[in-house]
């Protein structure tokens, strides 16, 4: 079996991302499975092309999308991604929506594929703070949550798959006043090997994911 792990490169004058940044710090192979890891552009129009060709490329049977979300004091697995984008801030790329859909025609919403309750409960257990979260907001991180679900959903169906945020490392956060919630890029990978071993679990289970 394969996971595919995605993270983004750093925007929004950061200069690294922790989302691909604690990807690094994976084993190369969790419960058995292969460890995968792609870094994408922090851009509407590219990341979502790029996975896809990724998914496409590499078969996985899991892709675990993760983005940062500054500001957030815990892991947070996204339990929805929403047919809408619209930016505060260009992406790196420059490109600035507004009120715009993900995908044309698509329906509304999708509902993660991961067990995000089993993953932040363990995590928890773990001594790492996490929540499921019911926003992955209206940025590039939502935009490439929908375009992930979307693909499983029309393309290849026997891909589990959703996404994750992850708060500022420890890094970003020390210079910045006031000092933001931020998590040691270690705990951070540890919550995301957390996320492929529940996910693994329940496939072998073959219970539903919720």
């Amino acid at each position: 079996m394969k996971i595919l792990y995605t993270g983004f490169a750093p925007f929004g004058g950061e200069s690294v991302n922790p989302s691909f940044e604690s990807l690094r710090l994976l084993p190369d192979s969790i419960a058995g499975a292969d460890v995968l890891r792609l870094e994408l552009p922090t851009s509407f129009d590219s990341a979502g092309k790029l996975l896809v060709e990724g998914i496409a490329r590499e078969r996985p049977d899991i892709v675990i999308c993760v983005g940062q979300a500054g500001g957030r004091a815990a892991v947070t697995p996204e339990f929805v991604a929403i047919n809408y984008r619209s930016a505060r801030i260009p992406d790196n790329d420059g490109f600035q929506p507004t009120d715009e859909p993900v995908c044309g025609g698509g329906p509304v919403g999708y509902f993660t594929k991961l067990p995000v309750r089993r993953i932040a409960e363990r995590c928890r257990e773990n001594g790492i703070p996490a929540s499921v979260s019911y926003t992955a907001g209206t940025y590039v991180c939502n935009n490439l949550m929908y375009t992930l679900l979307h693909a499983i959903e029309t393309q290849f169906p026997a891909v589990t798959g959703g996404f994750i945020h992850v708060p500022y490392s420890a890094e970003q956060a020390a210079p910045k006043t006031p000092q933001p919630p931020s998590m040691d890029l270690g705990m951070i990978a540890a919550a995301l090997r957390i996320a492929g071993e529940e996910t693994l679990s329940v496939m072998r289970e073959n219970a539903h994911p919720f």
